[in-house]
């Protein structure tokens, strides 16, 4: 392909837009309200999120995740604490997220610090995991270089094979994405689309409209 193939790719947005009022002044409750539209819409994986982190020199990274917990405090995702984005997050405590709804027409930017939840909540939420994901968490050295597929599915086996309990690795639990910064995105006609930007100042929320 060229770029001509690409810059041919156009798609009007006929959507009816994101107002003030519609917005409301609680961004996690329209959170809630647009991925509640994701899910009844059918989408795939509604809650998948990309989350960027980065080094302490501004070296940035970037990766798809699954949403798993959301309240006041933030949104949480689980995760090798030694893989690459746990590494960054353990010397630079942010992060941004992007969670992307195209059929609706729809994005949602997230930005905050982040930071580990209880084992205890670790815990929980491993239990409910598949036996099959519960021994690749552990089998798996997330990130780090390997020989092959051959000794992932090496290390699989031999982690199915011990037949102790398949119990959570401290290497492995959540991080809590915290709310400082949300913004809203619903596309519009002629790329002139709604942008409503909540940000967290002194414990209450305030809210902007931003040019697209």
């Amino acid at each position: 392909m060229d770029s001509a193939d690409f810059t041919a790719l156009r798609h009007e947005y006929e959507a009816a837009g994101l107002s003030e009022q519609d917005a409301g002044d609680d961004p996690i409750a329209l959170f809630e309200r647009w991925l509640e539209d994701a899910i009844g819409a059918g989408l795939d994986e509604p809650n998948a999120m990309v989350v960027a982190t980065a080094t302490p020199d501004g070296s940035p990274s970037v990766r798809t995740v699954l949403l798993k917990q959301l309240d006041e405090r933030g949104l949480v995702f689980f995760t090798s604490y030694a893989s690459r984005k746990g590494r960054e997050i353990a010397a630079n405590p942010r992060a941004a997220v992007v969670m992307p709804w195209h059929p609706l027409q729809r994005q949602i930017r997230v930005e905050g610090p982040v930071e580990r939840v209880d084992p205890a909540d670790s815990d929980a939420y491993f239990a409910t995991r598949p036996l099959g994901s519960r021994i690749a968490a552990i089998a798996s050295p997330q990130s780090e270089p390997v020989s092959g597929r051959d000794e992932l599915d090496r290390r699989y086996a031999q982690v199915e094979r011990s037949g102790g309990e398949i119990e959570r690795p401290e290497s492995w639990g959540g991080y809590r994405i915290g709310w400082e910064t949300v913004e809203f995105w619903q596309g519009r006609r002629n790329r002139f689309h709604d942008r409503l930007r909540f940000r967290r100042e002194g414990g209450r929320w305030t809210r902007d409209r931003l040019a697209p």
